[in-house]
């Protein structure tokens, strides 16, 4: 439980770095992308799992990299549903995916 919400928190963290650098992500407050972090920890939990099997060729061809896209869909599922983010396309939902999953590589090889 606890590596979930630390999981949460630092996606939510992740998020609002990405909105800082990237013109076509906006969030409009902190405690929003801290939301939207524990939105994406959960979808990445129930749909991502099932997202990240369906198309494990795909992800062995890509060496990983696949798992950039799904996570580029779920964070652009999570617009469609959540006020406060606005995400303008699949390419900036990329490289918003990109950034979260640096921070957390970072963050759990320091930890």
């Amino acid at each position: 439980m606890f590596q979930f919400i630390f999981t949460a928190f630092l996606n939510g963290v992740a998020i609002w770095l990405g909105a800082r650098f990237l013109d076509g992500v906006k969030v409009t407050d902190f405690p929003r992308a801290i939301i939207v972090g524990l939105v994406v920890a959960f979808l990445n939990v129930t749909i991502g799992t099932l997202l990240d099997i369906i198309p494990t060729p795909a992800r062995y061809f890509s060496m990983g990299l696949f798992g950039l896209v799904v996570d580029a869909l779920l964070l652009m599922l999570a617009d469609y549903f959540l006020k406060g983010i606005t995400i303008k396309n699949f390419w900036y939902a990329l490289g918003l995916a990109a950034i979260v999953s640096f921070v957390n590589a970072v963050a759990h090889w320091l930890l």
